[in-house]
């Protein structure tokens, strides 16, 4: 594997002693707490109700007295309720793909595309990208922040950018094949789809010429990062960001691979406890929530992520300040709750890659059978264990079975199914299905 080189595209900010940056942080937070009071009538009226004014934020640790943001407040509001700018100041709408009701849409000034893209582009930097490098980016292009977001940070970088967007995968390769892209930036579970068609079409893996890629978008395992690193040969890092902060490079990480960069210049994070949103300490799992402090279009206060994920403070042996926070283990939305216990995908996906013999490629369905909880894990074999014994097939579920209850602690039933034949995903892969017809 290649080796990145750690490069910091803007080290004065990024390696910031923390006490000059946490009075940055405080400064900003101020002025945004100020405009939101200001310009938008739904926080004034959530401030009021909690008896606080902007005046009240005097230091970091006042960020506790001001209200949360959902994201049925963003439905709610839809589609302008939320704009702290005038409409002729907004150069950019970007939004989710609205498959339940209506879409979340976020409006962009132009300092918040610059801030967004100066964010892209220090993540891009950190995967090794610079202006030598031909970026192939795979997100989807369009109101989902992916596809735009990374070719703005890549741009700025001086790259050659490949805007190639999703699908088509004989082109992808082709392309990628072709041009000598020596990035890769896509969803985790399309990355290895892609890995897995090169010598399907004909390719040689040695001749491609990628080093690395940057991926996100939806939660990946470390064996799911191993898996795209042996198939492309070829570092992955992760990247973070959601449309209502700002889309990818939120957070990113760095050569270490020791969690994510959050770009704390222009965001505070907070790790709450989802249960009674109280604020825990460094190391412990909780809840992402995140402030944006420098957004002027859209600005949010305490939006809740859903994301469950830890953060630290200690110093990243890259010479970046920023906090990281360790990769996502699921979201308080896409927990099931079978039999009384609290599954996420996340967990079954560590279990299923440390099996020999099965591919990254499964998905969970759940339903309800006589009042009953049932749990079915369908997972792909590889070709190769595919052809192979009766017993060693066996073998195999017994151990993805065992592994299940050790981990979750419930017992699941174990479909092995052919190569090739569970949907594959251009986008976020959907890992879920849950057949019981329940309500959060």
């Amino acid at each position: 594997m290649k080796v990145t080189e750690n490069k910091i595209y803007n080290p004065e900010i990024e390696c910031m002693d923390r006490d000059e940056l946490k009075a940055l942080q405080l400064s900003r937070l101020q002025e945004t707490v100020k405009l939101c009071y200001e310009r938008v009538p739904l926080y004034r009226q959530r401030m009021d109700a909690l008896g606080v004014k902007p005046e009240d934020i005097k230091t970091l640790s006042d960020i506790t007295k001001l209200p949360f943001t959902n994201k049925t407040d963003l439905r709610d509001e839809f589609p302008f309720g939320l704009l702290a700018a005038d409409k002729k100041d907004i150069v950019r709408i970007q939004g989710s793909s609205g498959t339940t009701g209506k879409p979340i849409v976020s409006g962009y000034t132009a300092n918040d595309v610059e801030v967004w893209t100066e964010m892209v582009a220090r993540s891009l930097t950190a995967a090794g990208g610079g202006q030598d490098d031909i970026i192939q980016v795979t997100y989807g292009y369009g109101l989902f922040t992916g596809g735009l977001g990374a070719h703005q940070g890549a741009t700025r970088i001086g790259a050659m950018t490949v805007p190639m967007s999703a699908g088509n995968t004989q082109r992808q390769l082709m392309m990628m094949h072709d041009l000598g892209a020596t990035m890769l930036c896509c969803t985790p579970s399309y990355a290895i789809f892609l890995g897995e068609s090169i010598r399907e079409m004909g390719y040689d893996p040695k001749e491609f010429q990628l080093k690395s890629g940057c991926f996100g978008a939806e939660p990946w395992t470390e064996e799911m990062r191993n898996k795209i690193e042996e198939l492309f040969d070829i570092n992955a890092y992760n990247i973070y960001g959601l449309t209502e902060i700002a889309g990818p490079g939120v957070a990113y990480e760095c050569p270490a691979k020791a969690g994510m960069h959050i770009n704390e210049d222009h965001v505070i994070a907070e790790i709450l406890d989802p249960e009674t949103d109280e604020p825990l300490p460094y190391g412990a799992r909780g809840e992402l929530v995140f402030t944006t402090i420098t957004k002027t279009g859209m600005p949010m206060i305490r939006y809740r992520t859903h994301d469950l994920c830890t953060l630290t403070e200690e110093k990243c042996s890259c010479g970046r300040t920023h906090v990281r926070m360790g990769r996502i283990m699921g979201r308080t939305d896409d927990m099931l709750v079978i039999r009384g216990v609290n599954v996420f995908p996340s967990q079954i996906e560590t279990v299923l890659l440390r099996v020999a013999g099965v591919a990254p490629h499964y998905q969970l369905i759940v339903d309800r059978v006589n009042s009953t909880d049932t749990l079915e894990v369908q997972v792909e074999l590889t070709e190769e264990m595919f052809s192979d014994t009766v017993a060693d097939v066996e073998r195999i579920r017994d151990e993805i079975k065992e592994g299940i209850k050790s981990v979750v602690g419930i017992a699941a039933s174990i479909k092995l199914v052919p190569p090739k034949s569970i949907q594959r995903s251009e986008g976020k892969a959907k890992r879920t299905i849950d057949k019981r017809g329940l309500t959060n």
